[in-house]
């Protein structure tokens, strides 16, 4: 039995115990009344009581079931408020006209005496007042219980990705700290000292952005694509000073997407990954193609390199991160595939919806 299953079923029980004890809590009044100021037997004061709860859990099921129907949950207050009062007092008239027809049916039927039908259901005083309170109280749980489970939902979602956001951190800073990276970093540098100190300099500073970005920059768990791009322009740059022309970056932007963001890292780790596993693997290097478009209210992210796809534990660890955040973040609207082209390419593609801001993310 799996878990999801396991706490559904425990909240399925939490309800109907707390509708039953509700619900018997509540009658439990009104059969003390009937039994002694109307001198109910105690057949008749129980049969009462039994329908009592009937009534009030038929109502508020009904209203449940509409309710998850239409997602009422996840509405906003405001507009919850304005399908909320209406069904309120939609649930108050049915509680008064179905206990009028118990009451009609009782005096009636059972006690013989002679009841004008419509005076029996048109009889309001003090009883809409009591359906009034009694749905009001229920619905205001109901929702405020489902507004609490939404938030507890939201922080532990939150918490979740702010652990698989340091940790993206921490592997990109490790991938950038490791000591074969530096190695080969720093001895392109050494080399330029003498031959060309101004590309050496330059070659400092870009290194120095990079930890500076890793370090600090990645605070926030999304970023705009213009400033991902300058990380990832960086990066590039450095590493042509160890590959020279075996490394080629050729990029087709569609003009207007700068603004949106994107999952902090996502380009760079992409990047990174073609290099890796693509470009450092081919004796004669190669070119890594970097495209954004726009596509039905998504931004389209791919990044092809020449190379084949293997079973890399590095690489699957820092995929596998990135689907989670994006599962995270964007709630199921987004996507990821690595796939392999006819012509010996490698193409990720990550799909980013472009309609979410910072506040509902």
């Amino acid at each position: 039995m799996s878990l999801s299953y396991t706490k559904k079923i425990s909240k399925t029980r939490l309800y109907w115990l707390c509708q039953l004890m509700g619900w018997c809590l509540v009658s439990t009044y009104w059969a003390y009344t009937v039994y002694t100021r109307d001198n109910y037997g105690i057949f008749y004061t129980f049969s009462n009581y039994v329908l009592d709860v009937a009534i009030g859990i038929f109502l508020t099921h009904m209203y449940r079931i509409y309710a998850l129907k239409t997602n009422w949950s996840q509405l906003p207050i405001k507009k919850l408020l304005i399908r909320v009062i209406p069904s309120i007092l939609l649930l108050a008239l049915l509680y008064v006209l179905i206990n009028n027809l118990k009451w009609y049916t009782y005096w009636t039927f059972i006690a013989g005496e002679d009841k004008n039908f419509f005076e029996a259901i048109m009889y309001w005083d003090p009883i809409l007042l009591t359906g009034l309170r009694l749905m009001s109280i229920w619905i205001l749980a109901y929702h405020l219980y489902h507004y609490y489970q939404k938030e507890v939902v939201t922080a532990r979602e939150n918490a979740q990705l702010s652990l698989i956001a340091k940790q993206a951190q921490l592997d990109n800073l490790s991938a950038q700290l490791n000591p074969h990276f530096l190695f080969n970093s720093l001895n392109s540098i050494k080399s330029l000292v003498i031959e060309n100190p101004n590309v050496a300099r330059r070659a400092i500073d870009l290194l120095s952005d990079l930890l500076r970005s890793s370090l600090y920059e990645k605070e926030k768990d999304l970023t705009p694509i213009k400033n991902e791009l300058a990380l990832v322009y960086d990066y590039i740059e450095l590493e042509k000073l160890r590959f020279e022309e075996r490394l080629q970056l050729k990029t087709n932007i569609e003009e207007g997407l700068d603004k949106y963001k994107i999952p902090t890292l996502s380009i760079q780790l992409l990047i990174e990954n073609a290099i890796k596993h693509g470009i450092d693997l081919k004796v004669d290097g190669g070119v890594i193609y970097l495209k954004i478009k726009k596509k039905d209210s998504h931004i389209h992210i791919t990044v092809e390199n020449p190379g084949e796809i293997k079973q890399h534990k590095s690489v699957g660890l820092g995929l596998e991160n990135l689907k989670k955040r994006l599962e995270i973040q964007f709630k199921g609207k987004a996507g990821f595939s690595l796939t392999e082209t006819e012509n010996n390419h490698v193409c990720a593609e990550l799909i980013i919806p472009m309609h979410i801001n910072d506040e509902k993310i």
